[in-house]
């Protein structure tokens, strides 16, 4: 009976492996892997442990072409996520990311930046039927968005306040988060 067990967990964990070496597979066992972790919300600073935007300074371009310049926004709430159209935990917290647009996209300013090339976002964004901006950089971001792993989101209030760092998959459309953006905005 045990030997019976142990093949059996063999076995399915060659399959799992084989499916993880497997390009296709392997990009949506991750993606849902990285939703199930994106169900968590993302931690809040505490008021001793924020920090400020160190500088607006940063040339953007919307798929349109046109250019934005973050100085637009200095003095609103913005949500600021890093991204890419590869990346797996990305992917999985863009649902959450595009169910908060809907909601907040006319109260907040929301920034996506991929470094990616425009048709290449445009594309994903169709075909995932997604409607929030997105940007590329035009120029070096300033220190406060130089990361290094993505997704990584930022929720900053009208002073400059760092209110939400979060570096992986998180769920964007959480009450806590709600509840966050709802305060910023009073």
């Amino acid at each position: 009976m045990y030997k019976k067990k142990g093949v059996v967990k063999n076995i399915v964990f060659v399959i799992i492996i084989g499916l993880l070496i497997i390009p296709t597979t392997r990009q949506q066992i991750q993606i849902g892997l990285q939703t199930v972790i994106a169900k968590l919300s993302p931690s809040i600073n505490k008021a001793t442990d924020v920090k400020l935007v160190s500088s607006y300074d940063w040339n953007l371009k919307d798929l349109e072409g046109n250019s934005y310049r973050l100085n637009e926004a200095k003095g609103k709430v913005l949500l600021v996520n890093m991204w890419a159209t590869w990346c797996p935990p990305c992917i999985a917290e863009m649902p959450s990311l595009q169910a908060l647009y809907n909601d907040y996209g006319g109260k907040i300013e929301f920034i996506l930046v991929s470094n990616e090339s425009q048709d290449v976002i445009a594309s994903f964004l169709k075909k995932k039927n997604y409607n929030f901006k997105a940007y590329s950089p035009l120029t070096v971001p300033p220190t406060t968005f130089k990361v290094k792993s993505i997704p990584r989101t930022f929720l900053i209030d009208k002073e400059g306040k760092i209110i939400i760092d979060e570096s992986g998959a998180a769920n964007w459309n959480s009450k806590k988060v709600r509840e966050t953006i709802d305060e910023l905005l009073k």
